[in-house]
This record gives C-alpha cells, structure tokens and sequence, in this order.
C-alpha cells in the first residue's frame, strides 16, 4: 500500500525531519496520541515511526505508559506484529520504530472493499487467534484491539498499538481519567471492572471485530458511546449477517462473563473443523508419490483410516485439508519417517531406506530442544550449528546426533550461530553479552558487555560492532579484545553485511587488495532515493577498501568472481525491480532490469546468477552475465527464506517447514520434503531460516523444532 499523507492539524502537520536516525518520509496516519511516519533506515530500510504529539510528551504519566508500550512491542515482536526496531521513549518527543508493513488496516479494507467473504472472515480469526495466543504468551494484554490496530498483511493479519490509549477516541472516562480501550470492541469487564482486565477482554474484542469485518458494523451499535457501553455490558450481540459457520464461534468470544469465552488456542482448534479450506498457503505441489509401495516400510506406513464411506478422509478432503493434517495425513511425502528413535533429548531419528546413490547418507531428523522454535542452522568447521530461543547446539552432520549444547541470553532467534576467528558466535542477532564457544566442546572462550551497541556483524576474524552515535568497533573474534575504533567516512550510522566469495579489493589509492579476503559493506541512499553509496571496508582495520554512488535505492545481497551483486527498487523489505553487478575493480556496473517486479524479495547469489524469492511465491533466476532474467517459477510459497543454491538446484525453505528442490536450468520444481508444522501447526514462524548445503548435502529447520538433512543430489527422491 503506497503510504498516504495526511495533512492533520496545526504545526503538526509538517514533518520533522527524522526521529532520531531515522529520516521521516512521509505520514501514514495520526491518532490520538501521537502521528505515525514512513521513514528510512541509513541503511535505507523502511520503518513506520510513532512520534508523539508534543502535548503529550510533557505529560509525565503518558511517558510512563510509552514506555510501557515500547516494552510490551519489544515482548511480543514476532510472525503476528511489527517487530520493533528501535525506539527513544525519554526524548524530547518519543518516538518508536517497527518494521514497515505495507497492507491497509482492517478499518481501510473494509471502508473500501466492504464486508469480506466466509473464505476470507475464516482466515482473518485464525491468523488473529495465532496473534493473540502469541501477545498472550509473553504476559501482554493488548486491550486496544480494533480495526484500525490490524495490519492486512500479505502472510497475515498483524497486531499493532501496544498500550497506548486515547482519549479522544470518546468522552467516558475510567477512575483513573483515562479509558484504556474504544467502547465498540471494549469487554464489559473493561467497563465494570478495568483494574481486572485479562486475555479474556482481548477475546470479546476480537468477537466485535470479526462483526465488523463480515458485516461493516459492530455487534453492539450507536452513535453514543455511553449507549454502547451500556449494550456491551447488558445487551445481546447482533450477528446478523455474520456467516453461518462463523457465528457461534464469534458469539462465545461475545460471552459477558470472562471465563465463558474460548482461549486463543481453542479458537485455532474449532477454526480448523469449520471449513476444509482453512489453509496457510495457496497451492502445495503434489508429490511424487509411486504406483506400489517401494519397500516393506513404505508398505506398512500407517495412513489415517477410512470412513464410513470407505474413503479416506485425506483424499476427500483434498490437497488443502491434507496440509493442516501435517505429519499425520501427509506422511507419504517422501521417505523421513522415523523408524527408529537413537536416544536422548534431542530425539535424532534416522530414515535408512531413504539413502543418497553416493556416500550412503541416509536421512535424518532431530530434535534439539522441545517447543523450540524453529531452529537457524550453519555449517561449521565441527558440525552443524543450530540457534534456539535461549539455546545453541551443534548437531552431527551424519546423523543429527547432538554433539554439544550451550544455554544463551535472550528468548528470540532471527540469524543462526556464527563461526568467525575459529570460535562460534551465537547470539549476534541479540545485542547485549557477546560471547565465544568453543566449536569442539560448546564451552565459552570469552565474553564481552556490548550493550552500549545498536548492531554487530561478524566479517572473517573480526566482529563488527556498530554505536548510535556511527562510531564502529572492530573486535578480534578470536580473542575477545578491541582492536580499532572509528567512524567510516561516507556512512552516518553504518549497519554492515558481507558474503562469502569476496571480490578483489581495490583502496583508495587505487592498488588493488587480496583476493578472497572480506569486506563489510555499509550503505546510505540519497535522500530521494535516486543514488546508494556503497562503501566496503576492512574489517582488521577499518580502512575504506573502496567508496562508490550508484543509482538507485540499493541493497547488497551478494559477492562472488570479484564483483558485488546488489538489489534495486528499495531494500529486501520492498518491491524489486532490477539487479546489479558492480565490480570494483574496474568500476564496471552491470544492470538487469526485471520484466514484472518482485515483492518483498530475499535474495542469493551462485556464480554469476543471483535467485530472488519473493513474497506470494516467485522464485526468480536472473542471469547477469546474459543480462536477462533467465526463468520465473511460481512456487505457491506464501512467502520464503533466501535461496541457496549449489548450481544444479536451488533450494529453498517454505513456512510450513517443507524443503523445496528447483531446478537451478529449467526452473522447474523437482521435489520437496513433508511439511513439519508440529504441535503448534498454526503458527507462523518470524524468520525463515535458509537451507544449509555442505558436502552435497541439504540441511534444514522446521517449525516443529525439528533439523533434518536429505541427499542433495535429486529432490525428486525426497
């Protein structure tokens, strides 16, 4: 959705520049409290900003509700929010940013589209019951939930507005002075008693928006607000026009007493025996599946049982039904079912009859932690090595045994492990304590307090660590020990990536580097966009390698035969409209424009081709050398991690926890693994974790906790 300006009111009305770093683009809508912007990152990412009204920021009780605002995002950051990317609730003027997510509010579709169909209604409570069961589990009650704070977006509804109440959304007043809510989707306890409000109110408040959603207007309707307090406190609800297979769901939400009303995870379970199309995504491409049982396993593998019409029920209900079943209707997708289970916690299970044509590697899975999340893995120099929330293990890449464990700070885990200086670094996604594991043992080499630093990355030897104010650190990984400290020139607040396959250098002087050594790459686009600068850097001393201004709003995403590869049309968070090859040392840019953009597309790079995948499913090869995209493929993928390829397939991992094999010539899709949604099959991870390739093998996480590795060589066979 292209952002809207509003004009408000007052001197308000014109922009400030930025909020804090963040440059301030344009407004994307004011409430209450406090006016939201589209703004840009230095390194160009999009973020929505909150500033509050300056009124309010005099206010020391509203300070002290920011910041509790600022907290709760900050806990329940996930699949099913705007994760929070920074914020200064102590400013001049507070302000916090989340994630830029495009898609109209509930409030929006609605006005403009009208009441949505049965189809729609059905996935828009299920994916606000994952978000809620979600809020709810880290300890937050929302109490706000209306239209207007859930986000349409492409993979799901999103929940936004932690905390922060508004008074000028009605006239009534709780003992305090202040109404924690909006009357139409208050809970009648909200009204009785709101020093007692519970997960329960945010149930209610979901039953009014599900009304809303499918009718245009609320279950209980006026143009008082002490009218609607009084009808949501003693009248019945109106469902009319609220469909069939809905409304008794909705009217146990709308129950007066809290205890009546169903739990988030007892909605997801009556949502999934209302419809056989209740689904995650749009089209699982049917698997190979032979005339006659292979083997004596395959043969004796359990299906579920027929019915009284003697069909089984996952044929009859068809492709869409047989996802949510997961493990228990899909089983025959392909040969990882367990036969026998090797001891201990991590319960590593192994496939024999599965076994790749060279080297005997059979296929496994495992366990590393239960209710793990789903696990971001690297290949390291001793093992497999796998970040959790609040754990790291290292896995046999053989078997998936578990080799070590290491117990780490912090709940959520966005990027796997690193190995850099010899040591594995498991927690740069979480600034605050870093620290240095010993590969073979998992034992702890050094730590080191970074809480001072807003980002860390580590670049070959070094760990990169970056402060508010752009100075950036340069620590030797190996050791623990600080061995420069600078600002870059060019680059404001700099925010680093780098790849394997690094180009050929060339410094300021012209005299060209080491090949293979690596850089890290900072960049700052133009205020309008129109221009990047890319700056790469030496991570040992902090020197400029080489500094150029390219066109476009870019973002690197690759390096490899000494030139840097880069997206264009915004960063990895937008659209994608072209790819570009610079290399530095020659100075030669190569640009590849794409024929239909890509949304919201994450990129990798093999050779001299670099694959896009994008959200809704596109999965692009362009062809730099040729200079032209050379195939698109259209998974069904409701969104997908970066692919990885290894030149004769790219390999990419879906949501559901599914491992898909594309032909990297044809793109053409070969074979894919059996979804792994667990226990927990409606929700929908934050970070989809990059398949991992080593020694021709396919390593991959999976919602349900698990790893699992499979032969490489033909996803056919998988």
């Amino acid at each position: 959705m292209a952002p809207q300006r509003n004009a408000g009111a007052g001197a308000e009305a014109e922009l400030p520049e930025y909020a804090g770093h963040y440059r301030l683009e344009s407004c994307l809508g004011s409430g209450g409290m406090g006016v939201v912007h589209l703004a840009r990152s230095t390194s160009g990412m999009r973020v929505a900003v909150k500033v509050v009204h300056a009124r309010y920021a005099r206010d020391p009780e509203f300070r002290g509700r920011f910041r509790q605002e600022v907290a709760a995002a900050r806990r329940v950051s996930g699949a099913f929010t705007a994760p929070v990317v920074d914020a200064d609730p102590e400013g001049g003027r507070p302000w916090m940013a989340t994630l830029y997510i495009p898609g109209p509010t509930l409030s929006e579709q609605v006005k403009r589209n009208g009441p949505m169909d049965p189809d729609q209604s059905r996935r828009l409570m299920a994916g606000m019951a994952e978000a809620l069961r979600d809020i709810h589990r880290v300890g937050v009650v929302h109490r706000d939930l209306k239209p207007s704070n859930v986000l349409l977006a492409e993979d799901g509804p999103k929940v936004i507005d932690f905390g922060i109440s508004r008074p000028r959304d009605s006239e009534l007043r709780t003992e305090t002075g202040k109404l924690i809510g909006t009357p139409p989707f208050m809970a009648p306890e909200q009204f009785r008693r709101p020093r007692e409000v519970g997960p329960a109110a945010d149930v209610f408040a979901l039953g009014s928006l599900m009304v809303h959603a499918t009718t245009g207007r609320g279950p209980f309707d006026s143009d008082s607000p002490y009218v609607v307090a009084y009808q949501v406190v003693h009248d019945e609800p109106d469902l009319t026009g609220v469909p069939e297979s809905l409304a008794p769901l909705v009217l146990r939400c709308l129950a007066k007493e809290p205890e009546d009303r169903p739990t988030p995870d007892e909605l997801m379970r009556e949502l999934r025996s209302v419809s056989a199309a209740y689904d995650t995504q749009v089209f699982v491409p049917a698997p190979r599946t032979p005339e006659a049982p292979e083997s004596p396993e395959e043969a004796a593998a359990p299906g579920p049982p027929a019915d009284a019409s003697g069909e089984r029920p996952a044929r009859r209900l068809g492709r869409r039904t047989a996802l949510v079943a997961g493990a228990l209707c899909l089983a025959v997708l392909g040969g990882l079912t367990a036969v026998q289970v090797l001891g201990g916690t991590d319960s590593a299970r192994k496939a024999p009859a599965a076994q790749s044509s060279a080297g005997g590697f059979g296929v496994w899975e495992a366990t590393p932690a239960q209710d793990g999340g789903m696990p971001q893995c690297t290949h390291g120099t001793r093992g497999l090595l796998c970040a959790l929330p609040g754990l790291v293990v290292a896995l046999d890449p053989a078997d998936g045994r578990t080799l070590w464990r290491h117990d780490v700070a912090g709940t959520t885990r966005s990027e796997p492990p690193v190995v850099a200086g010899g040591l594995v670094q498991p927690s740069l996604d979480r600034i605050g304590d870093l620290e240095a594991l010993d590969p073979a043992t998992g034992r702890q080499v050094w730590r080191k307090d970074a809480l001072e630093y807003q980002g860390v990355r580590a670049v070959g030897g070094m760990l990169l660590l970056t402060r508010a104010d752009g100075t950036v650190t340069g620590v030797d990984a190996a050791s623990g020990e600080t061995r420069w400290s600078h600002r870059i020139p060019g680059q404001a607040v700099p925010y680093f990536s780098s790849f394997a396959g690094e180009p050929g250098k060339r410094g300021k002087s012209g005299q060209p580097g080491k090949t293979g050594e690596p850089s890290a790459y900072a960049t700052s686009p133009s205020r309008d966009g129109s221009r990047t600068r890319v700056t790469a850097v030496d991570p040992a001393t902090g020197d400029v390698r080489w500094d150029a201004e390219l066109k476009g709003s870019l973002t690197p995403v690759g390096a490899a035969d000494g030139a840097v590869y880069l997206v264009a049309g915004g960063d990895v968070h937008g659209d994608v409209n072209a790819v570009l090859r610079y290399t530095p040392a020659t100075g030669d840019t190569r640009r590849v424009k794409l024929p239909v953009p890509v949304a919201q597309a994450q990129a990798g790079v093999h050779g001299d081709t670099v694959h896009l995948m994008g959200a809704g499913g596109s999965l692009v090869a362009v062809d730099m050398a040729a200079r032209k995209q050379k195939w698109r493929l259209e998974t069904g993928v409701s969104r997908g991690s970066v692919p990885v390829s290894d030149g004769r397939h790219v390999y990419v991992t879906a949501p559901d926890g599914r491992l898909l094999g594309v032909d990297a010539r044809a793109g053409k899709l070969l074979g894919q693994t059996r979804p792994r949604l667990g226990a927990a099959s409606d929700r929908v991870p934050a970070a989809l974790p990059a398949p991992v390739l080593a020694g021709g093998h396919v390593y991959a996480g999976a919602p349900d906790g698990t790893v699992f590795g499979v032969a490489g060589r033909d996803p056919a066979d998988w």
